[in-house]
């Protein structure tokens, strides 16, 4: 690596938020990020919204965080935008601000998607709104049995088509339970996330953060330059036919197997002992 790429990557284990708090485990490979705002069940703000997003840009260029947790502090995940902080000032703006505003929170989705990082939401109590589009936007999502889950954009008057809604929930959960959800802006409940496959698996609220971060943990110690291309195939293929998907993903992999991780994996099975994955 020449010295120029070197000076693009950059240690995030002080990296000190304003709007969220920011950790990271001994060595920095799991990044926990904690929407703290307990008072008002985690709501975003105009801040917080554009802060996650250069959060989520600038780990393209991590050179220590492999996996990412997304929770929410004291019981809650996040209850979407502040009714006075974002959703009041809203009512009062001009179409440009307008479309300012949903294009930068639509930014957030795809700088969320875009980072090699697997992101884990570690979901509990209300899941709302904004909230439920940062779950959505993850790659995996853990839930406890109290965690309650709306789009509701259409009970405030506005559509369902919020920060990539229309397209991402229905591949998640089929068109018919998302066209539901963003029709009522009901509530989906722990378990109908869960069967639906909204929710990979469903813990105790005690237990939340820890197996969340675990899961987190061994995907950072396994092939984690793997795992950043598997993201980008699973985003890349959506709009692909056959031919272009098993073209993409022949180049793939052939990219992941020219690296010292496949041959490290290969040696450490032959020799009887566990690979130590490097990401090259």
């Amino acid at each position: 690596m020449t010295n120029a790429m070197q000076a693009k990557l950059r240690p995030f284990r002080d990296f000190q938020p304003k709007h969220f708090r920011f950790e990271t485990d001994e060595d920095g490979r799991v990044a926990t990020v904690t929407l703290n705002r307990p008072d008002k069940k985690n709501p975003l703000t105009f801040e917080s919204y554009e802060e996650l997003g250069d959060l989520f840009r600038a780990l393209t260029r991590a050179s220590d965080v492999r996996c990412v947790v997304l929770t929410g502090e004291d019981n809650n995940f996040c209850s979407g935008g502040d009714v006075f902080e974002i959703i009041e000032p809203l009512t009062g703006m001009k179409m440009p601000d307008l479309l300012a505003f949903t294009r930068m929170t639509g930014d957030l989705v795809r700088q969320i998607r875009a980072c090699p990082q697997p992101v884990i939401a570690a979901v509990d109590g209300i899941c709302a709104g904004a909230g439920a589009i940062l779950a959505m936007a993850s790659d995996y999502r853990f839930a406890t049995p109290e965690a309650k889950t709306a789009f509701l954009f259409t009970r405030v008057g506005l559509a369902g088509a919020d920060m990539g809604a229309c397209g991402i929930l229905p591949r998640i959960i089929g068109q018919g339970r998302a066209a539901e959800l963003l029709f009522t802006g009901r509530v989906m409940t722990a378990a109908e996330g869960h069967n639906w496959g909204f929710y990979n698996e469903i813990v105790g609220r005690d237990a939340l953060l820890g197996q969340a971060q675990t899961f987190a943990r061994r995907l950072a110690d396994g092939p984690w330059f793997a795992h950043s291309m598997t993201k980008k195939m699973l985003d890349q293929e959506w709009s692909m036919g056959i031919e272009e998907m098993l073209e993409s993903e022949a180049q793939a992999q052939a990219i992941c197997m020219a690296t010292g991780d496949f041959r490290r994996a290969f040696e450490a099975f032959a020799a009887k002992a566990k690979p130590d994955f490097k990401g090259n």
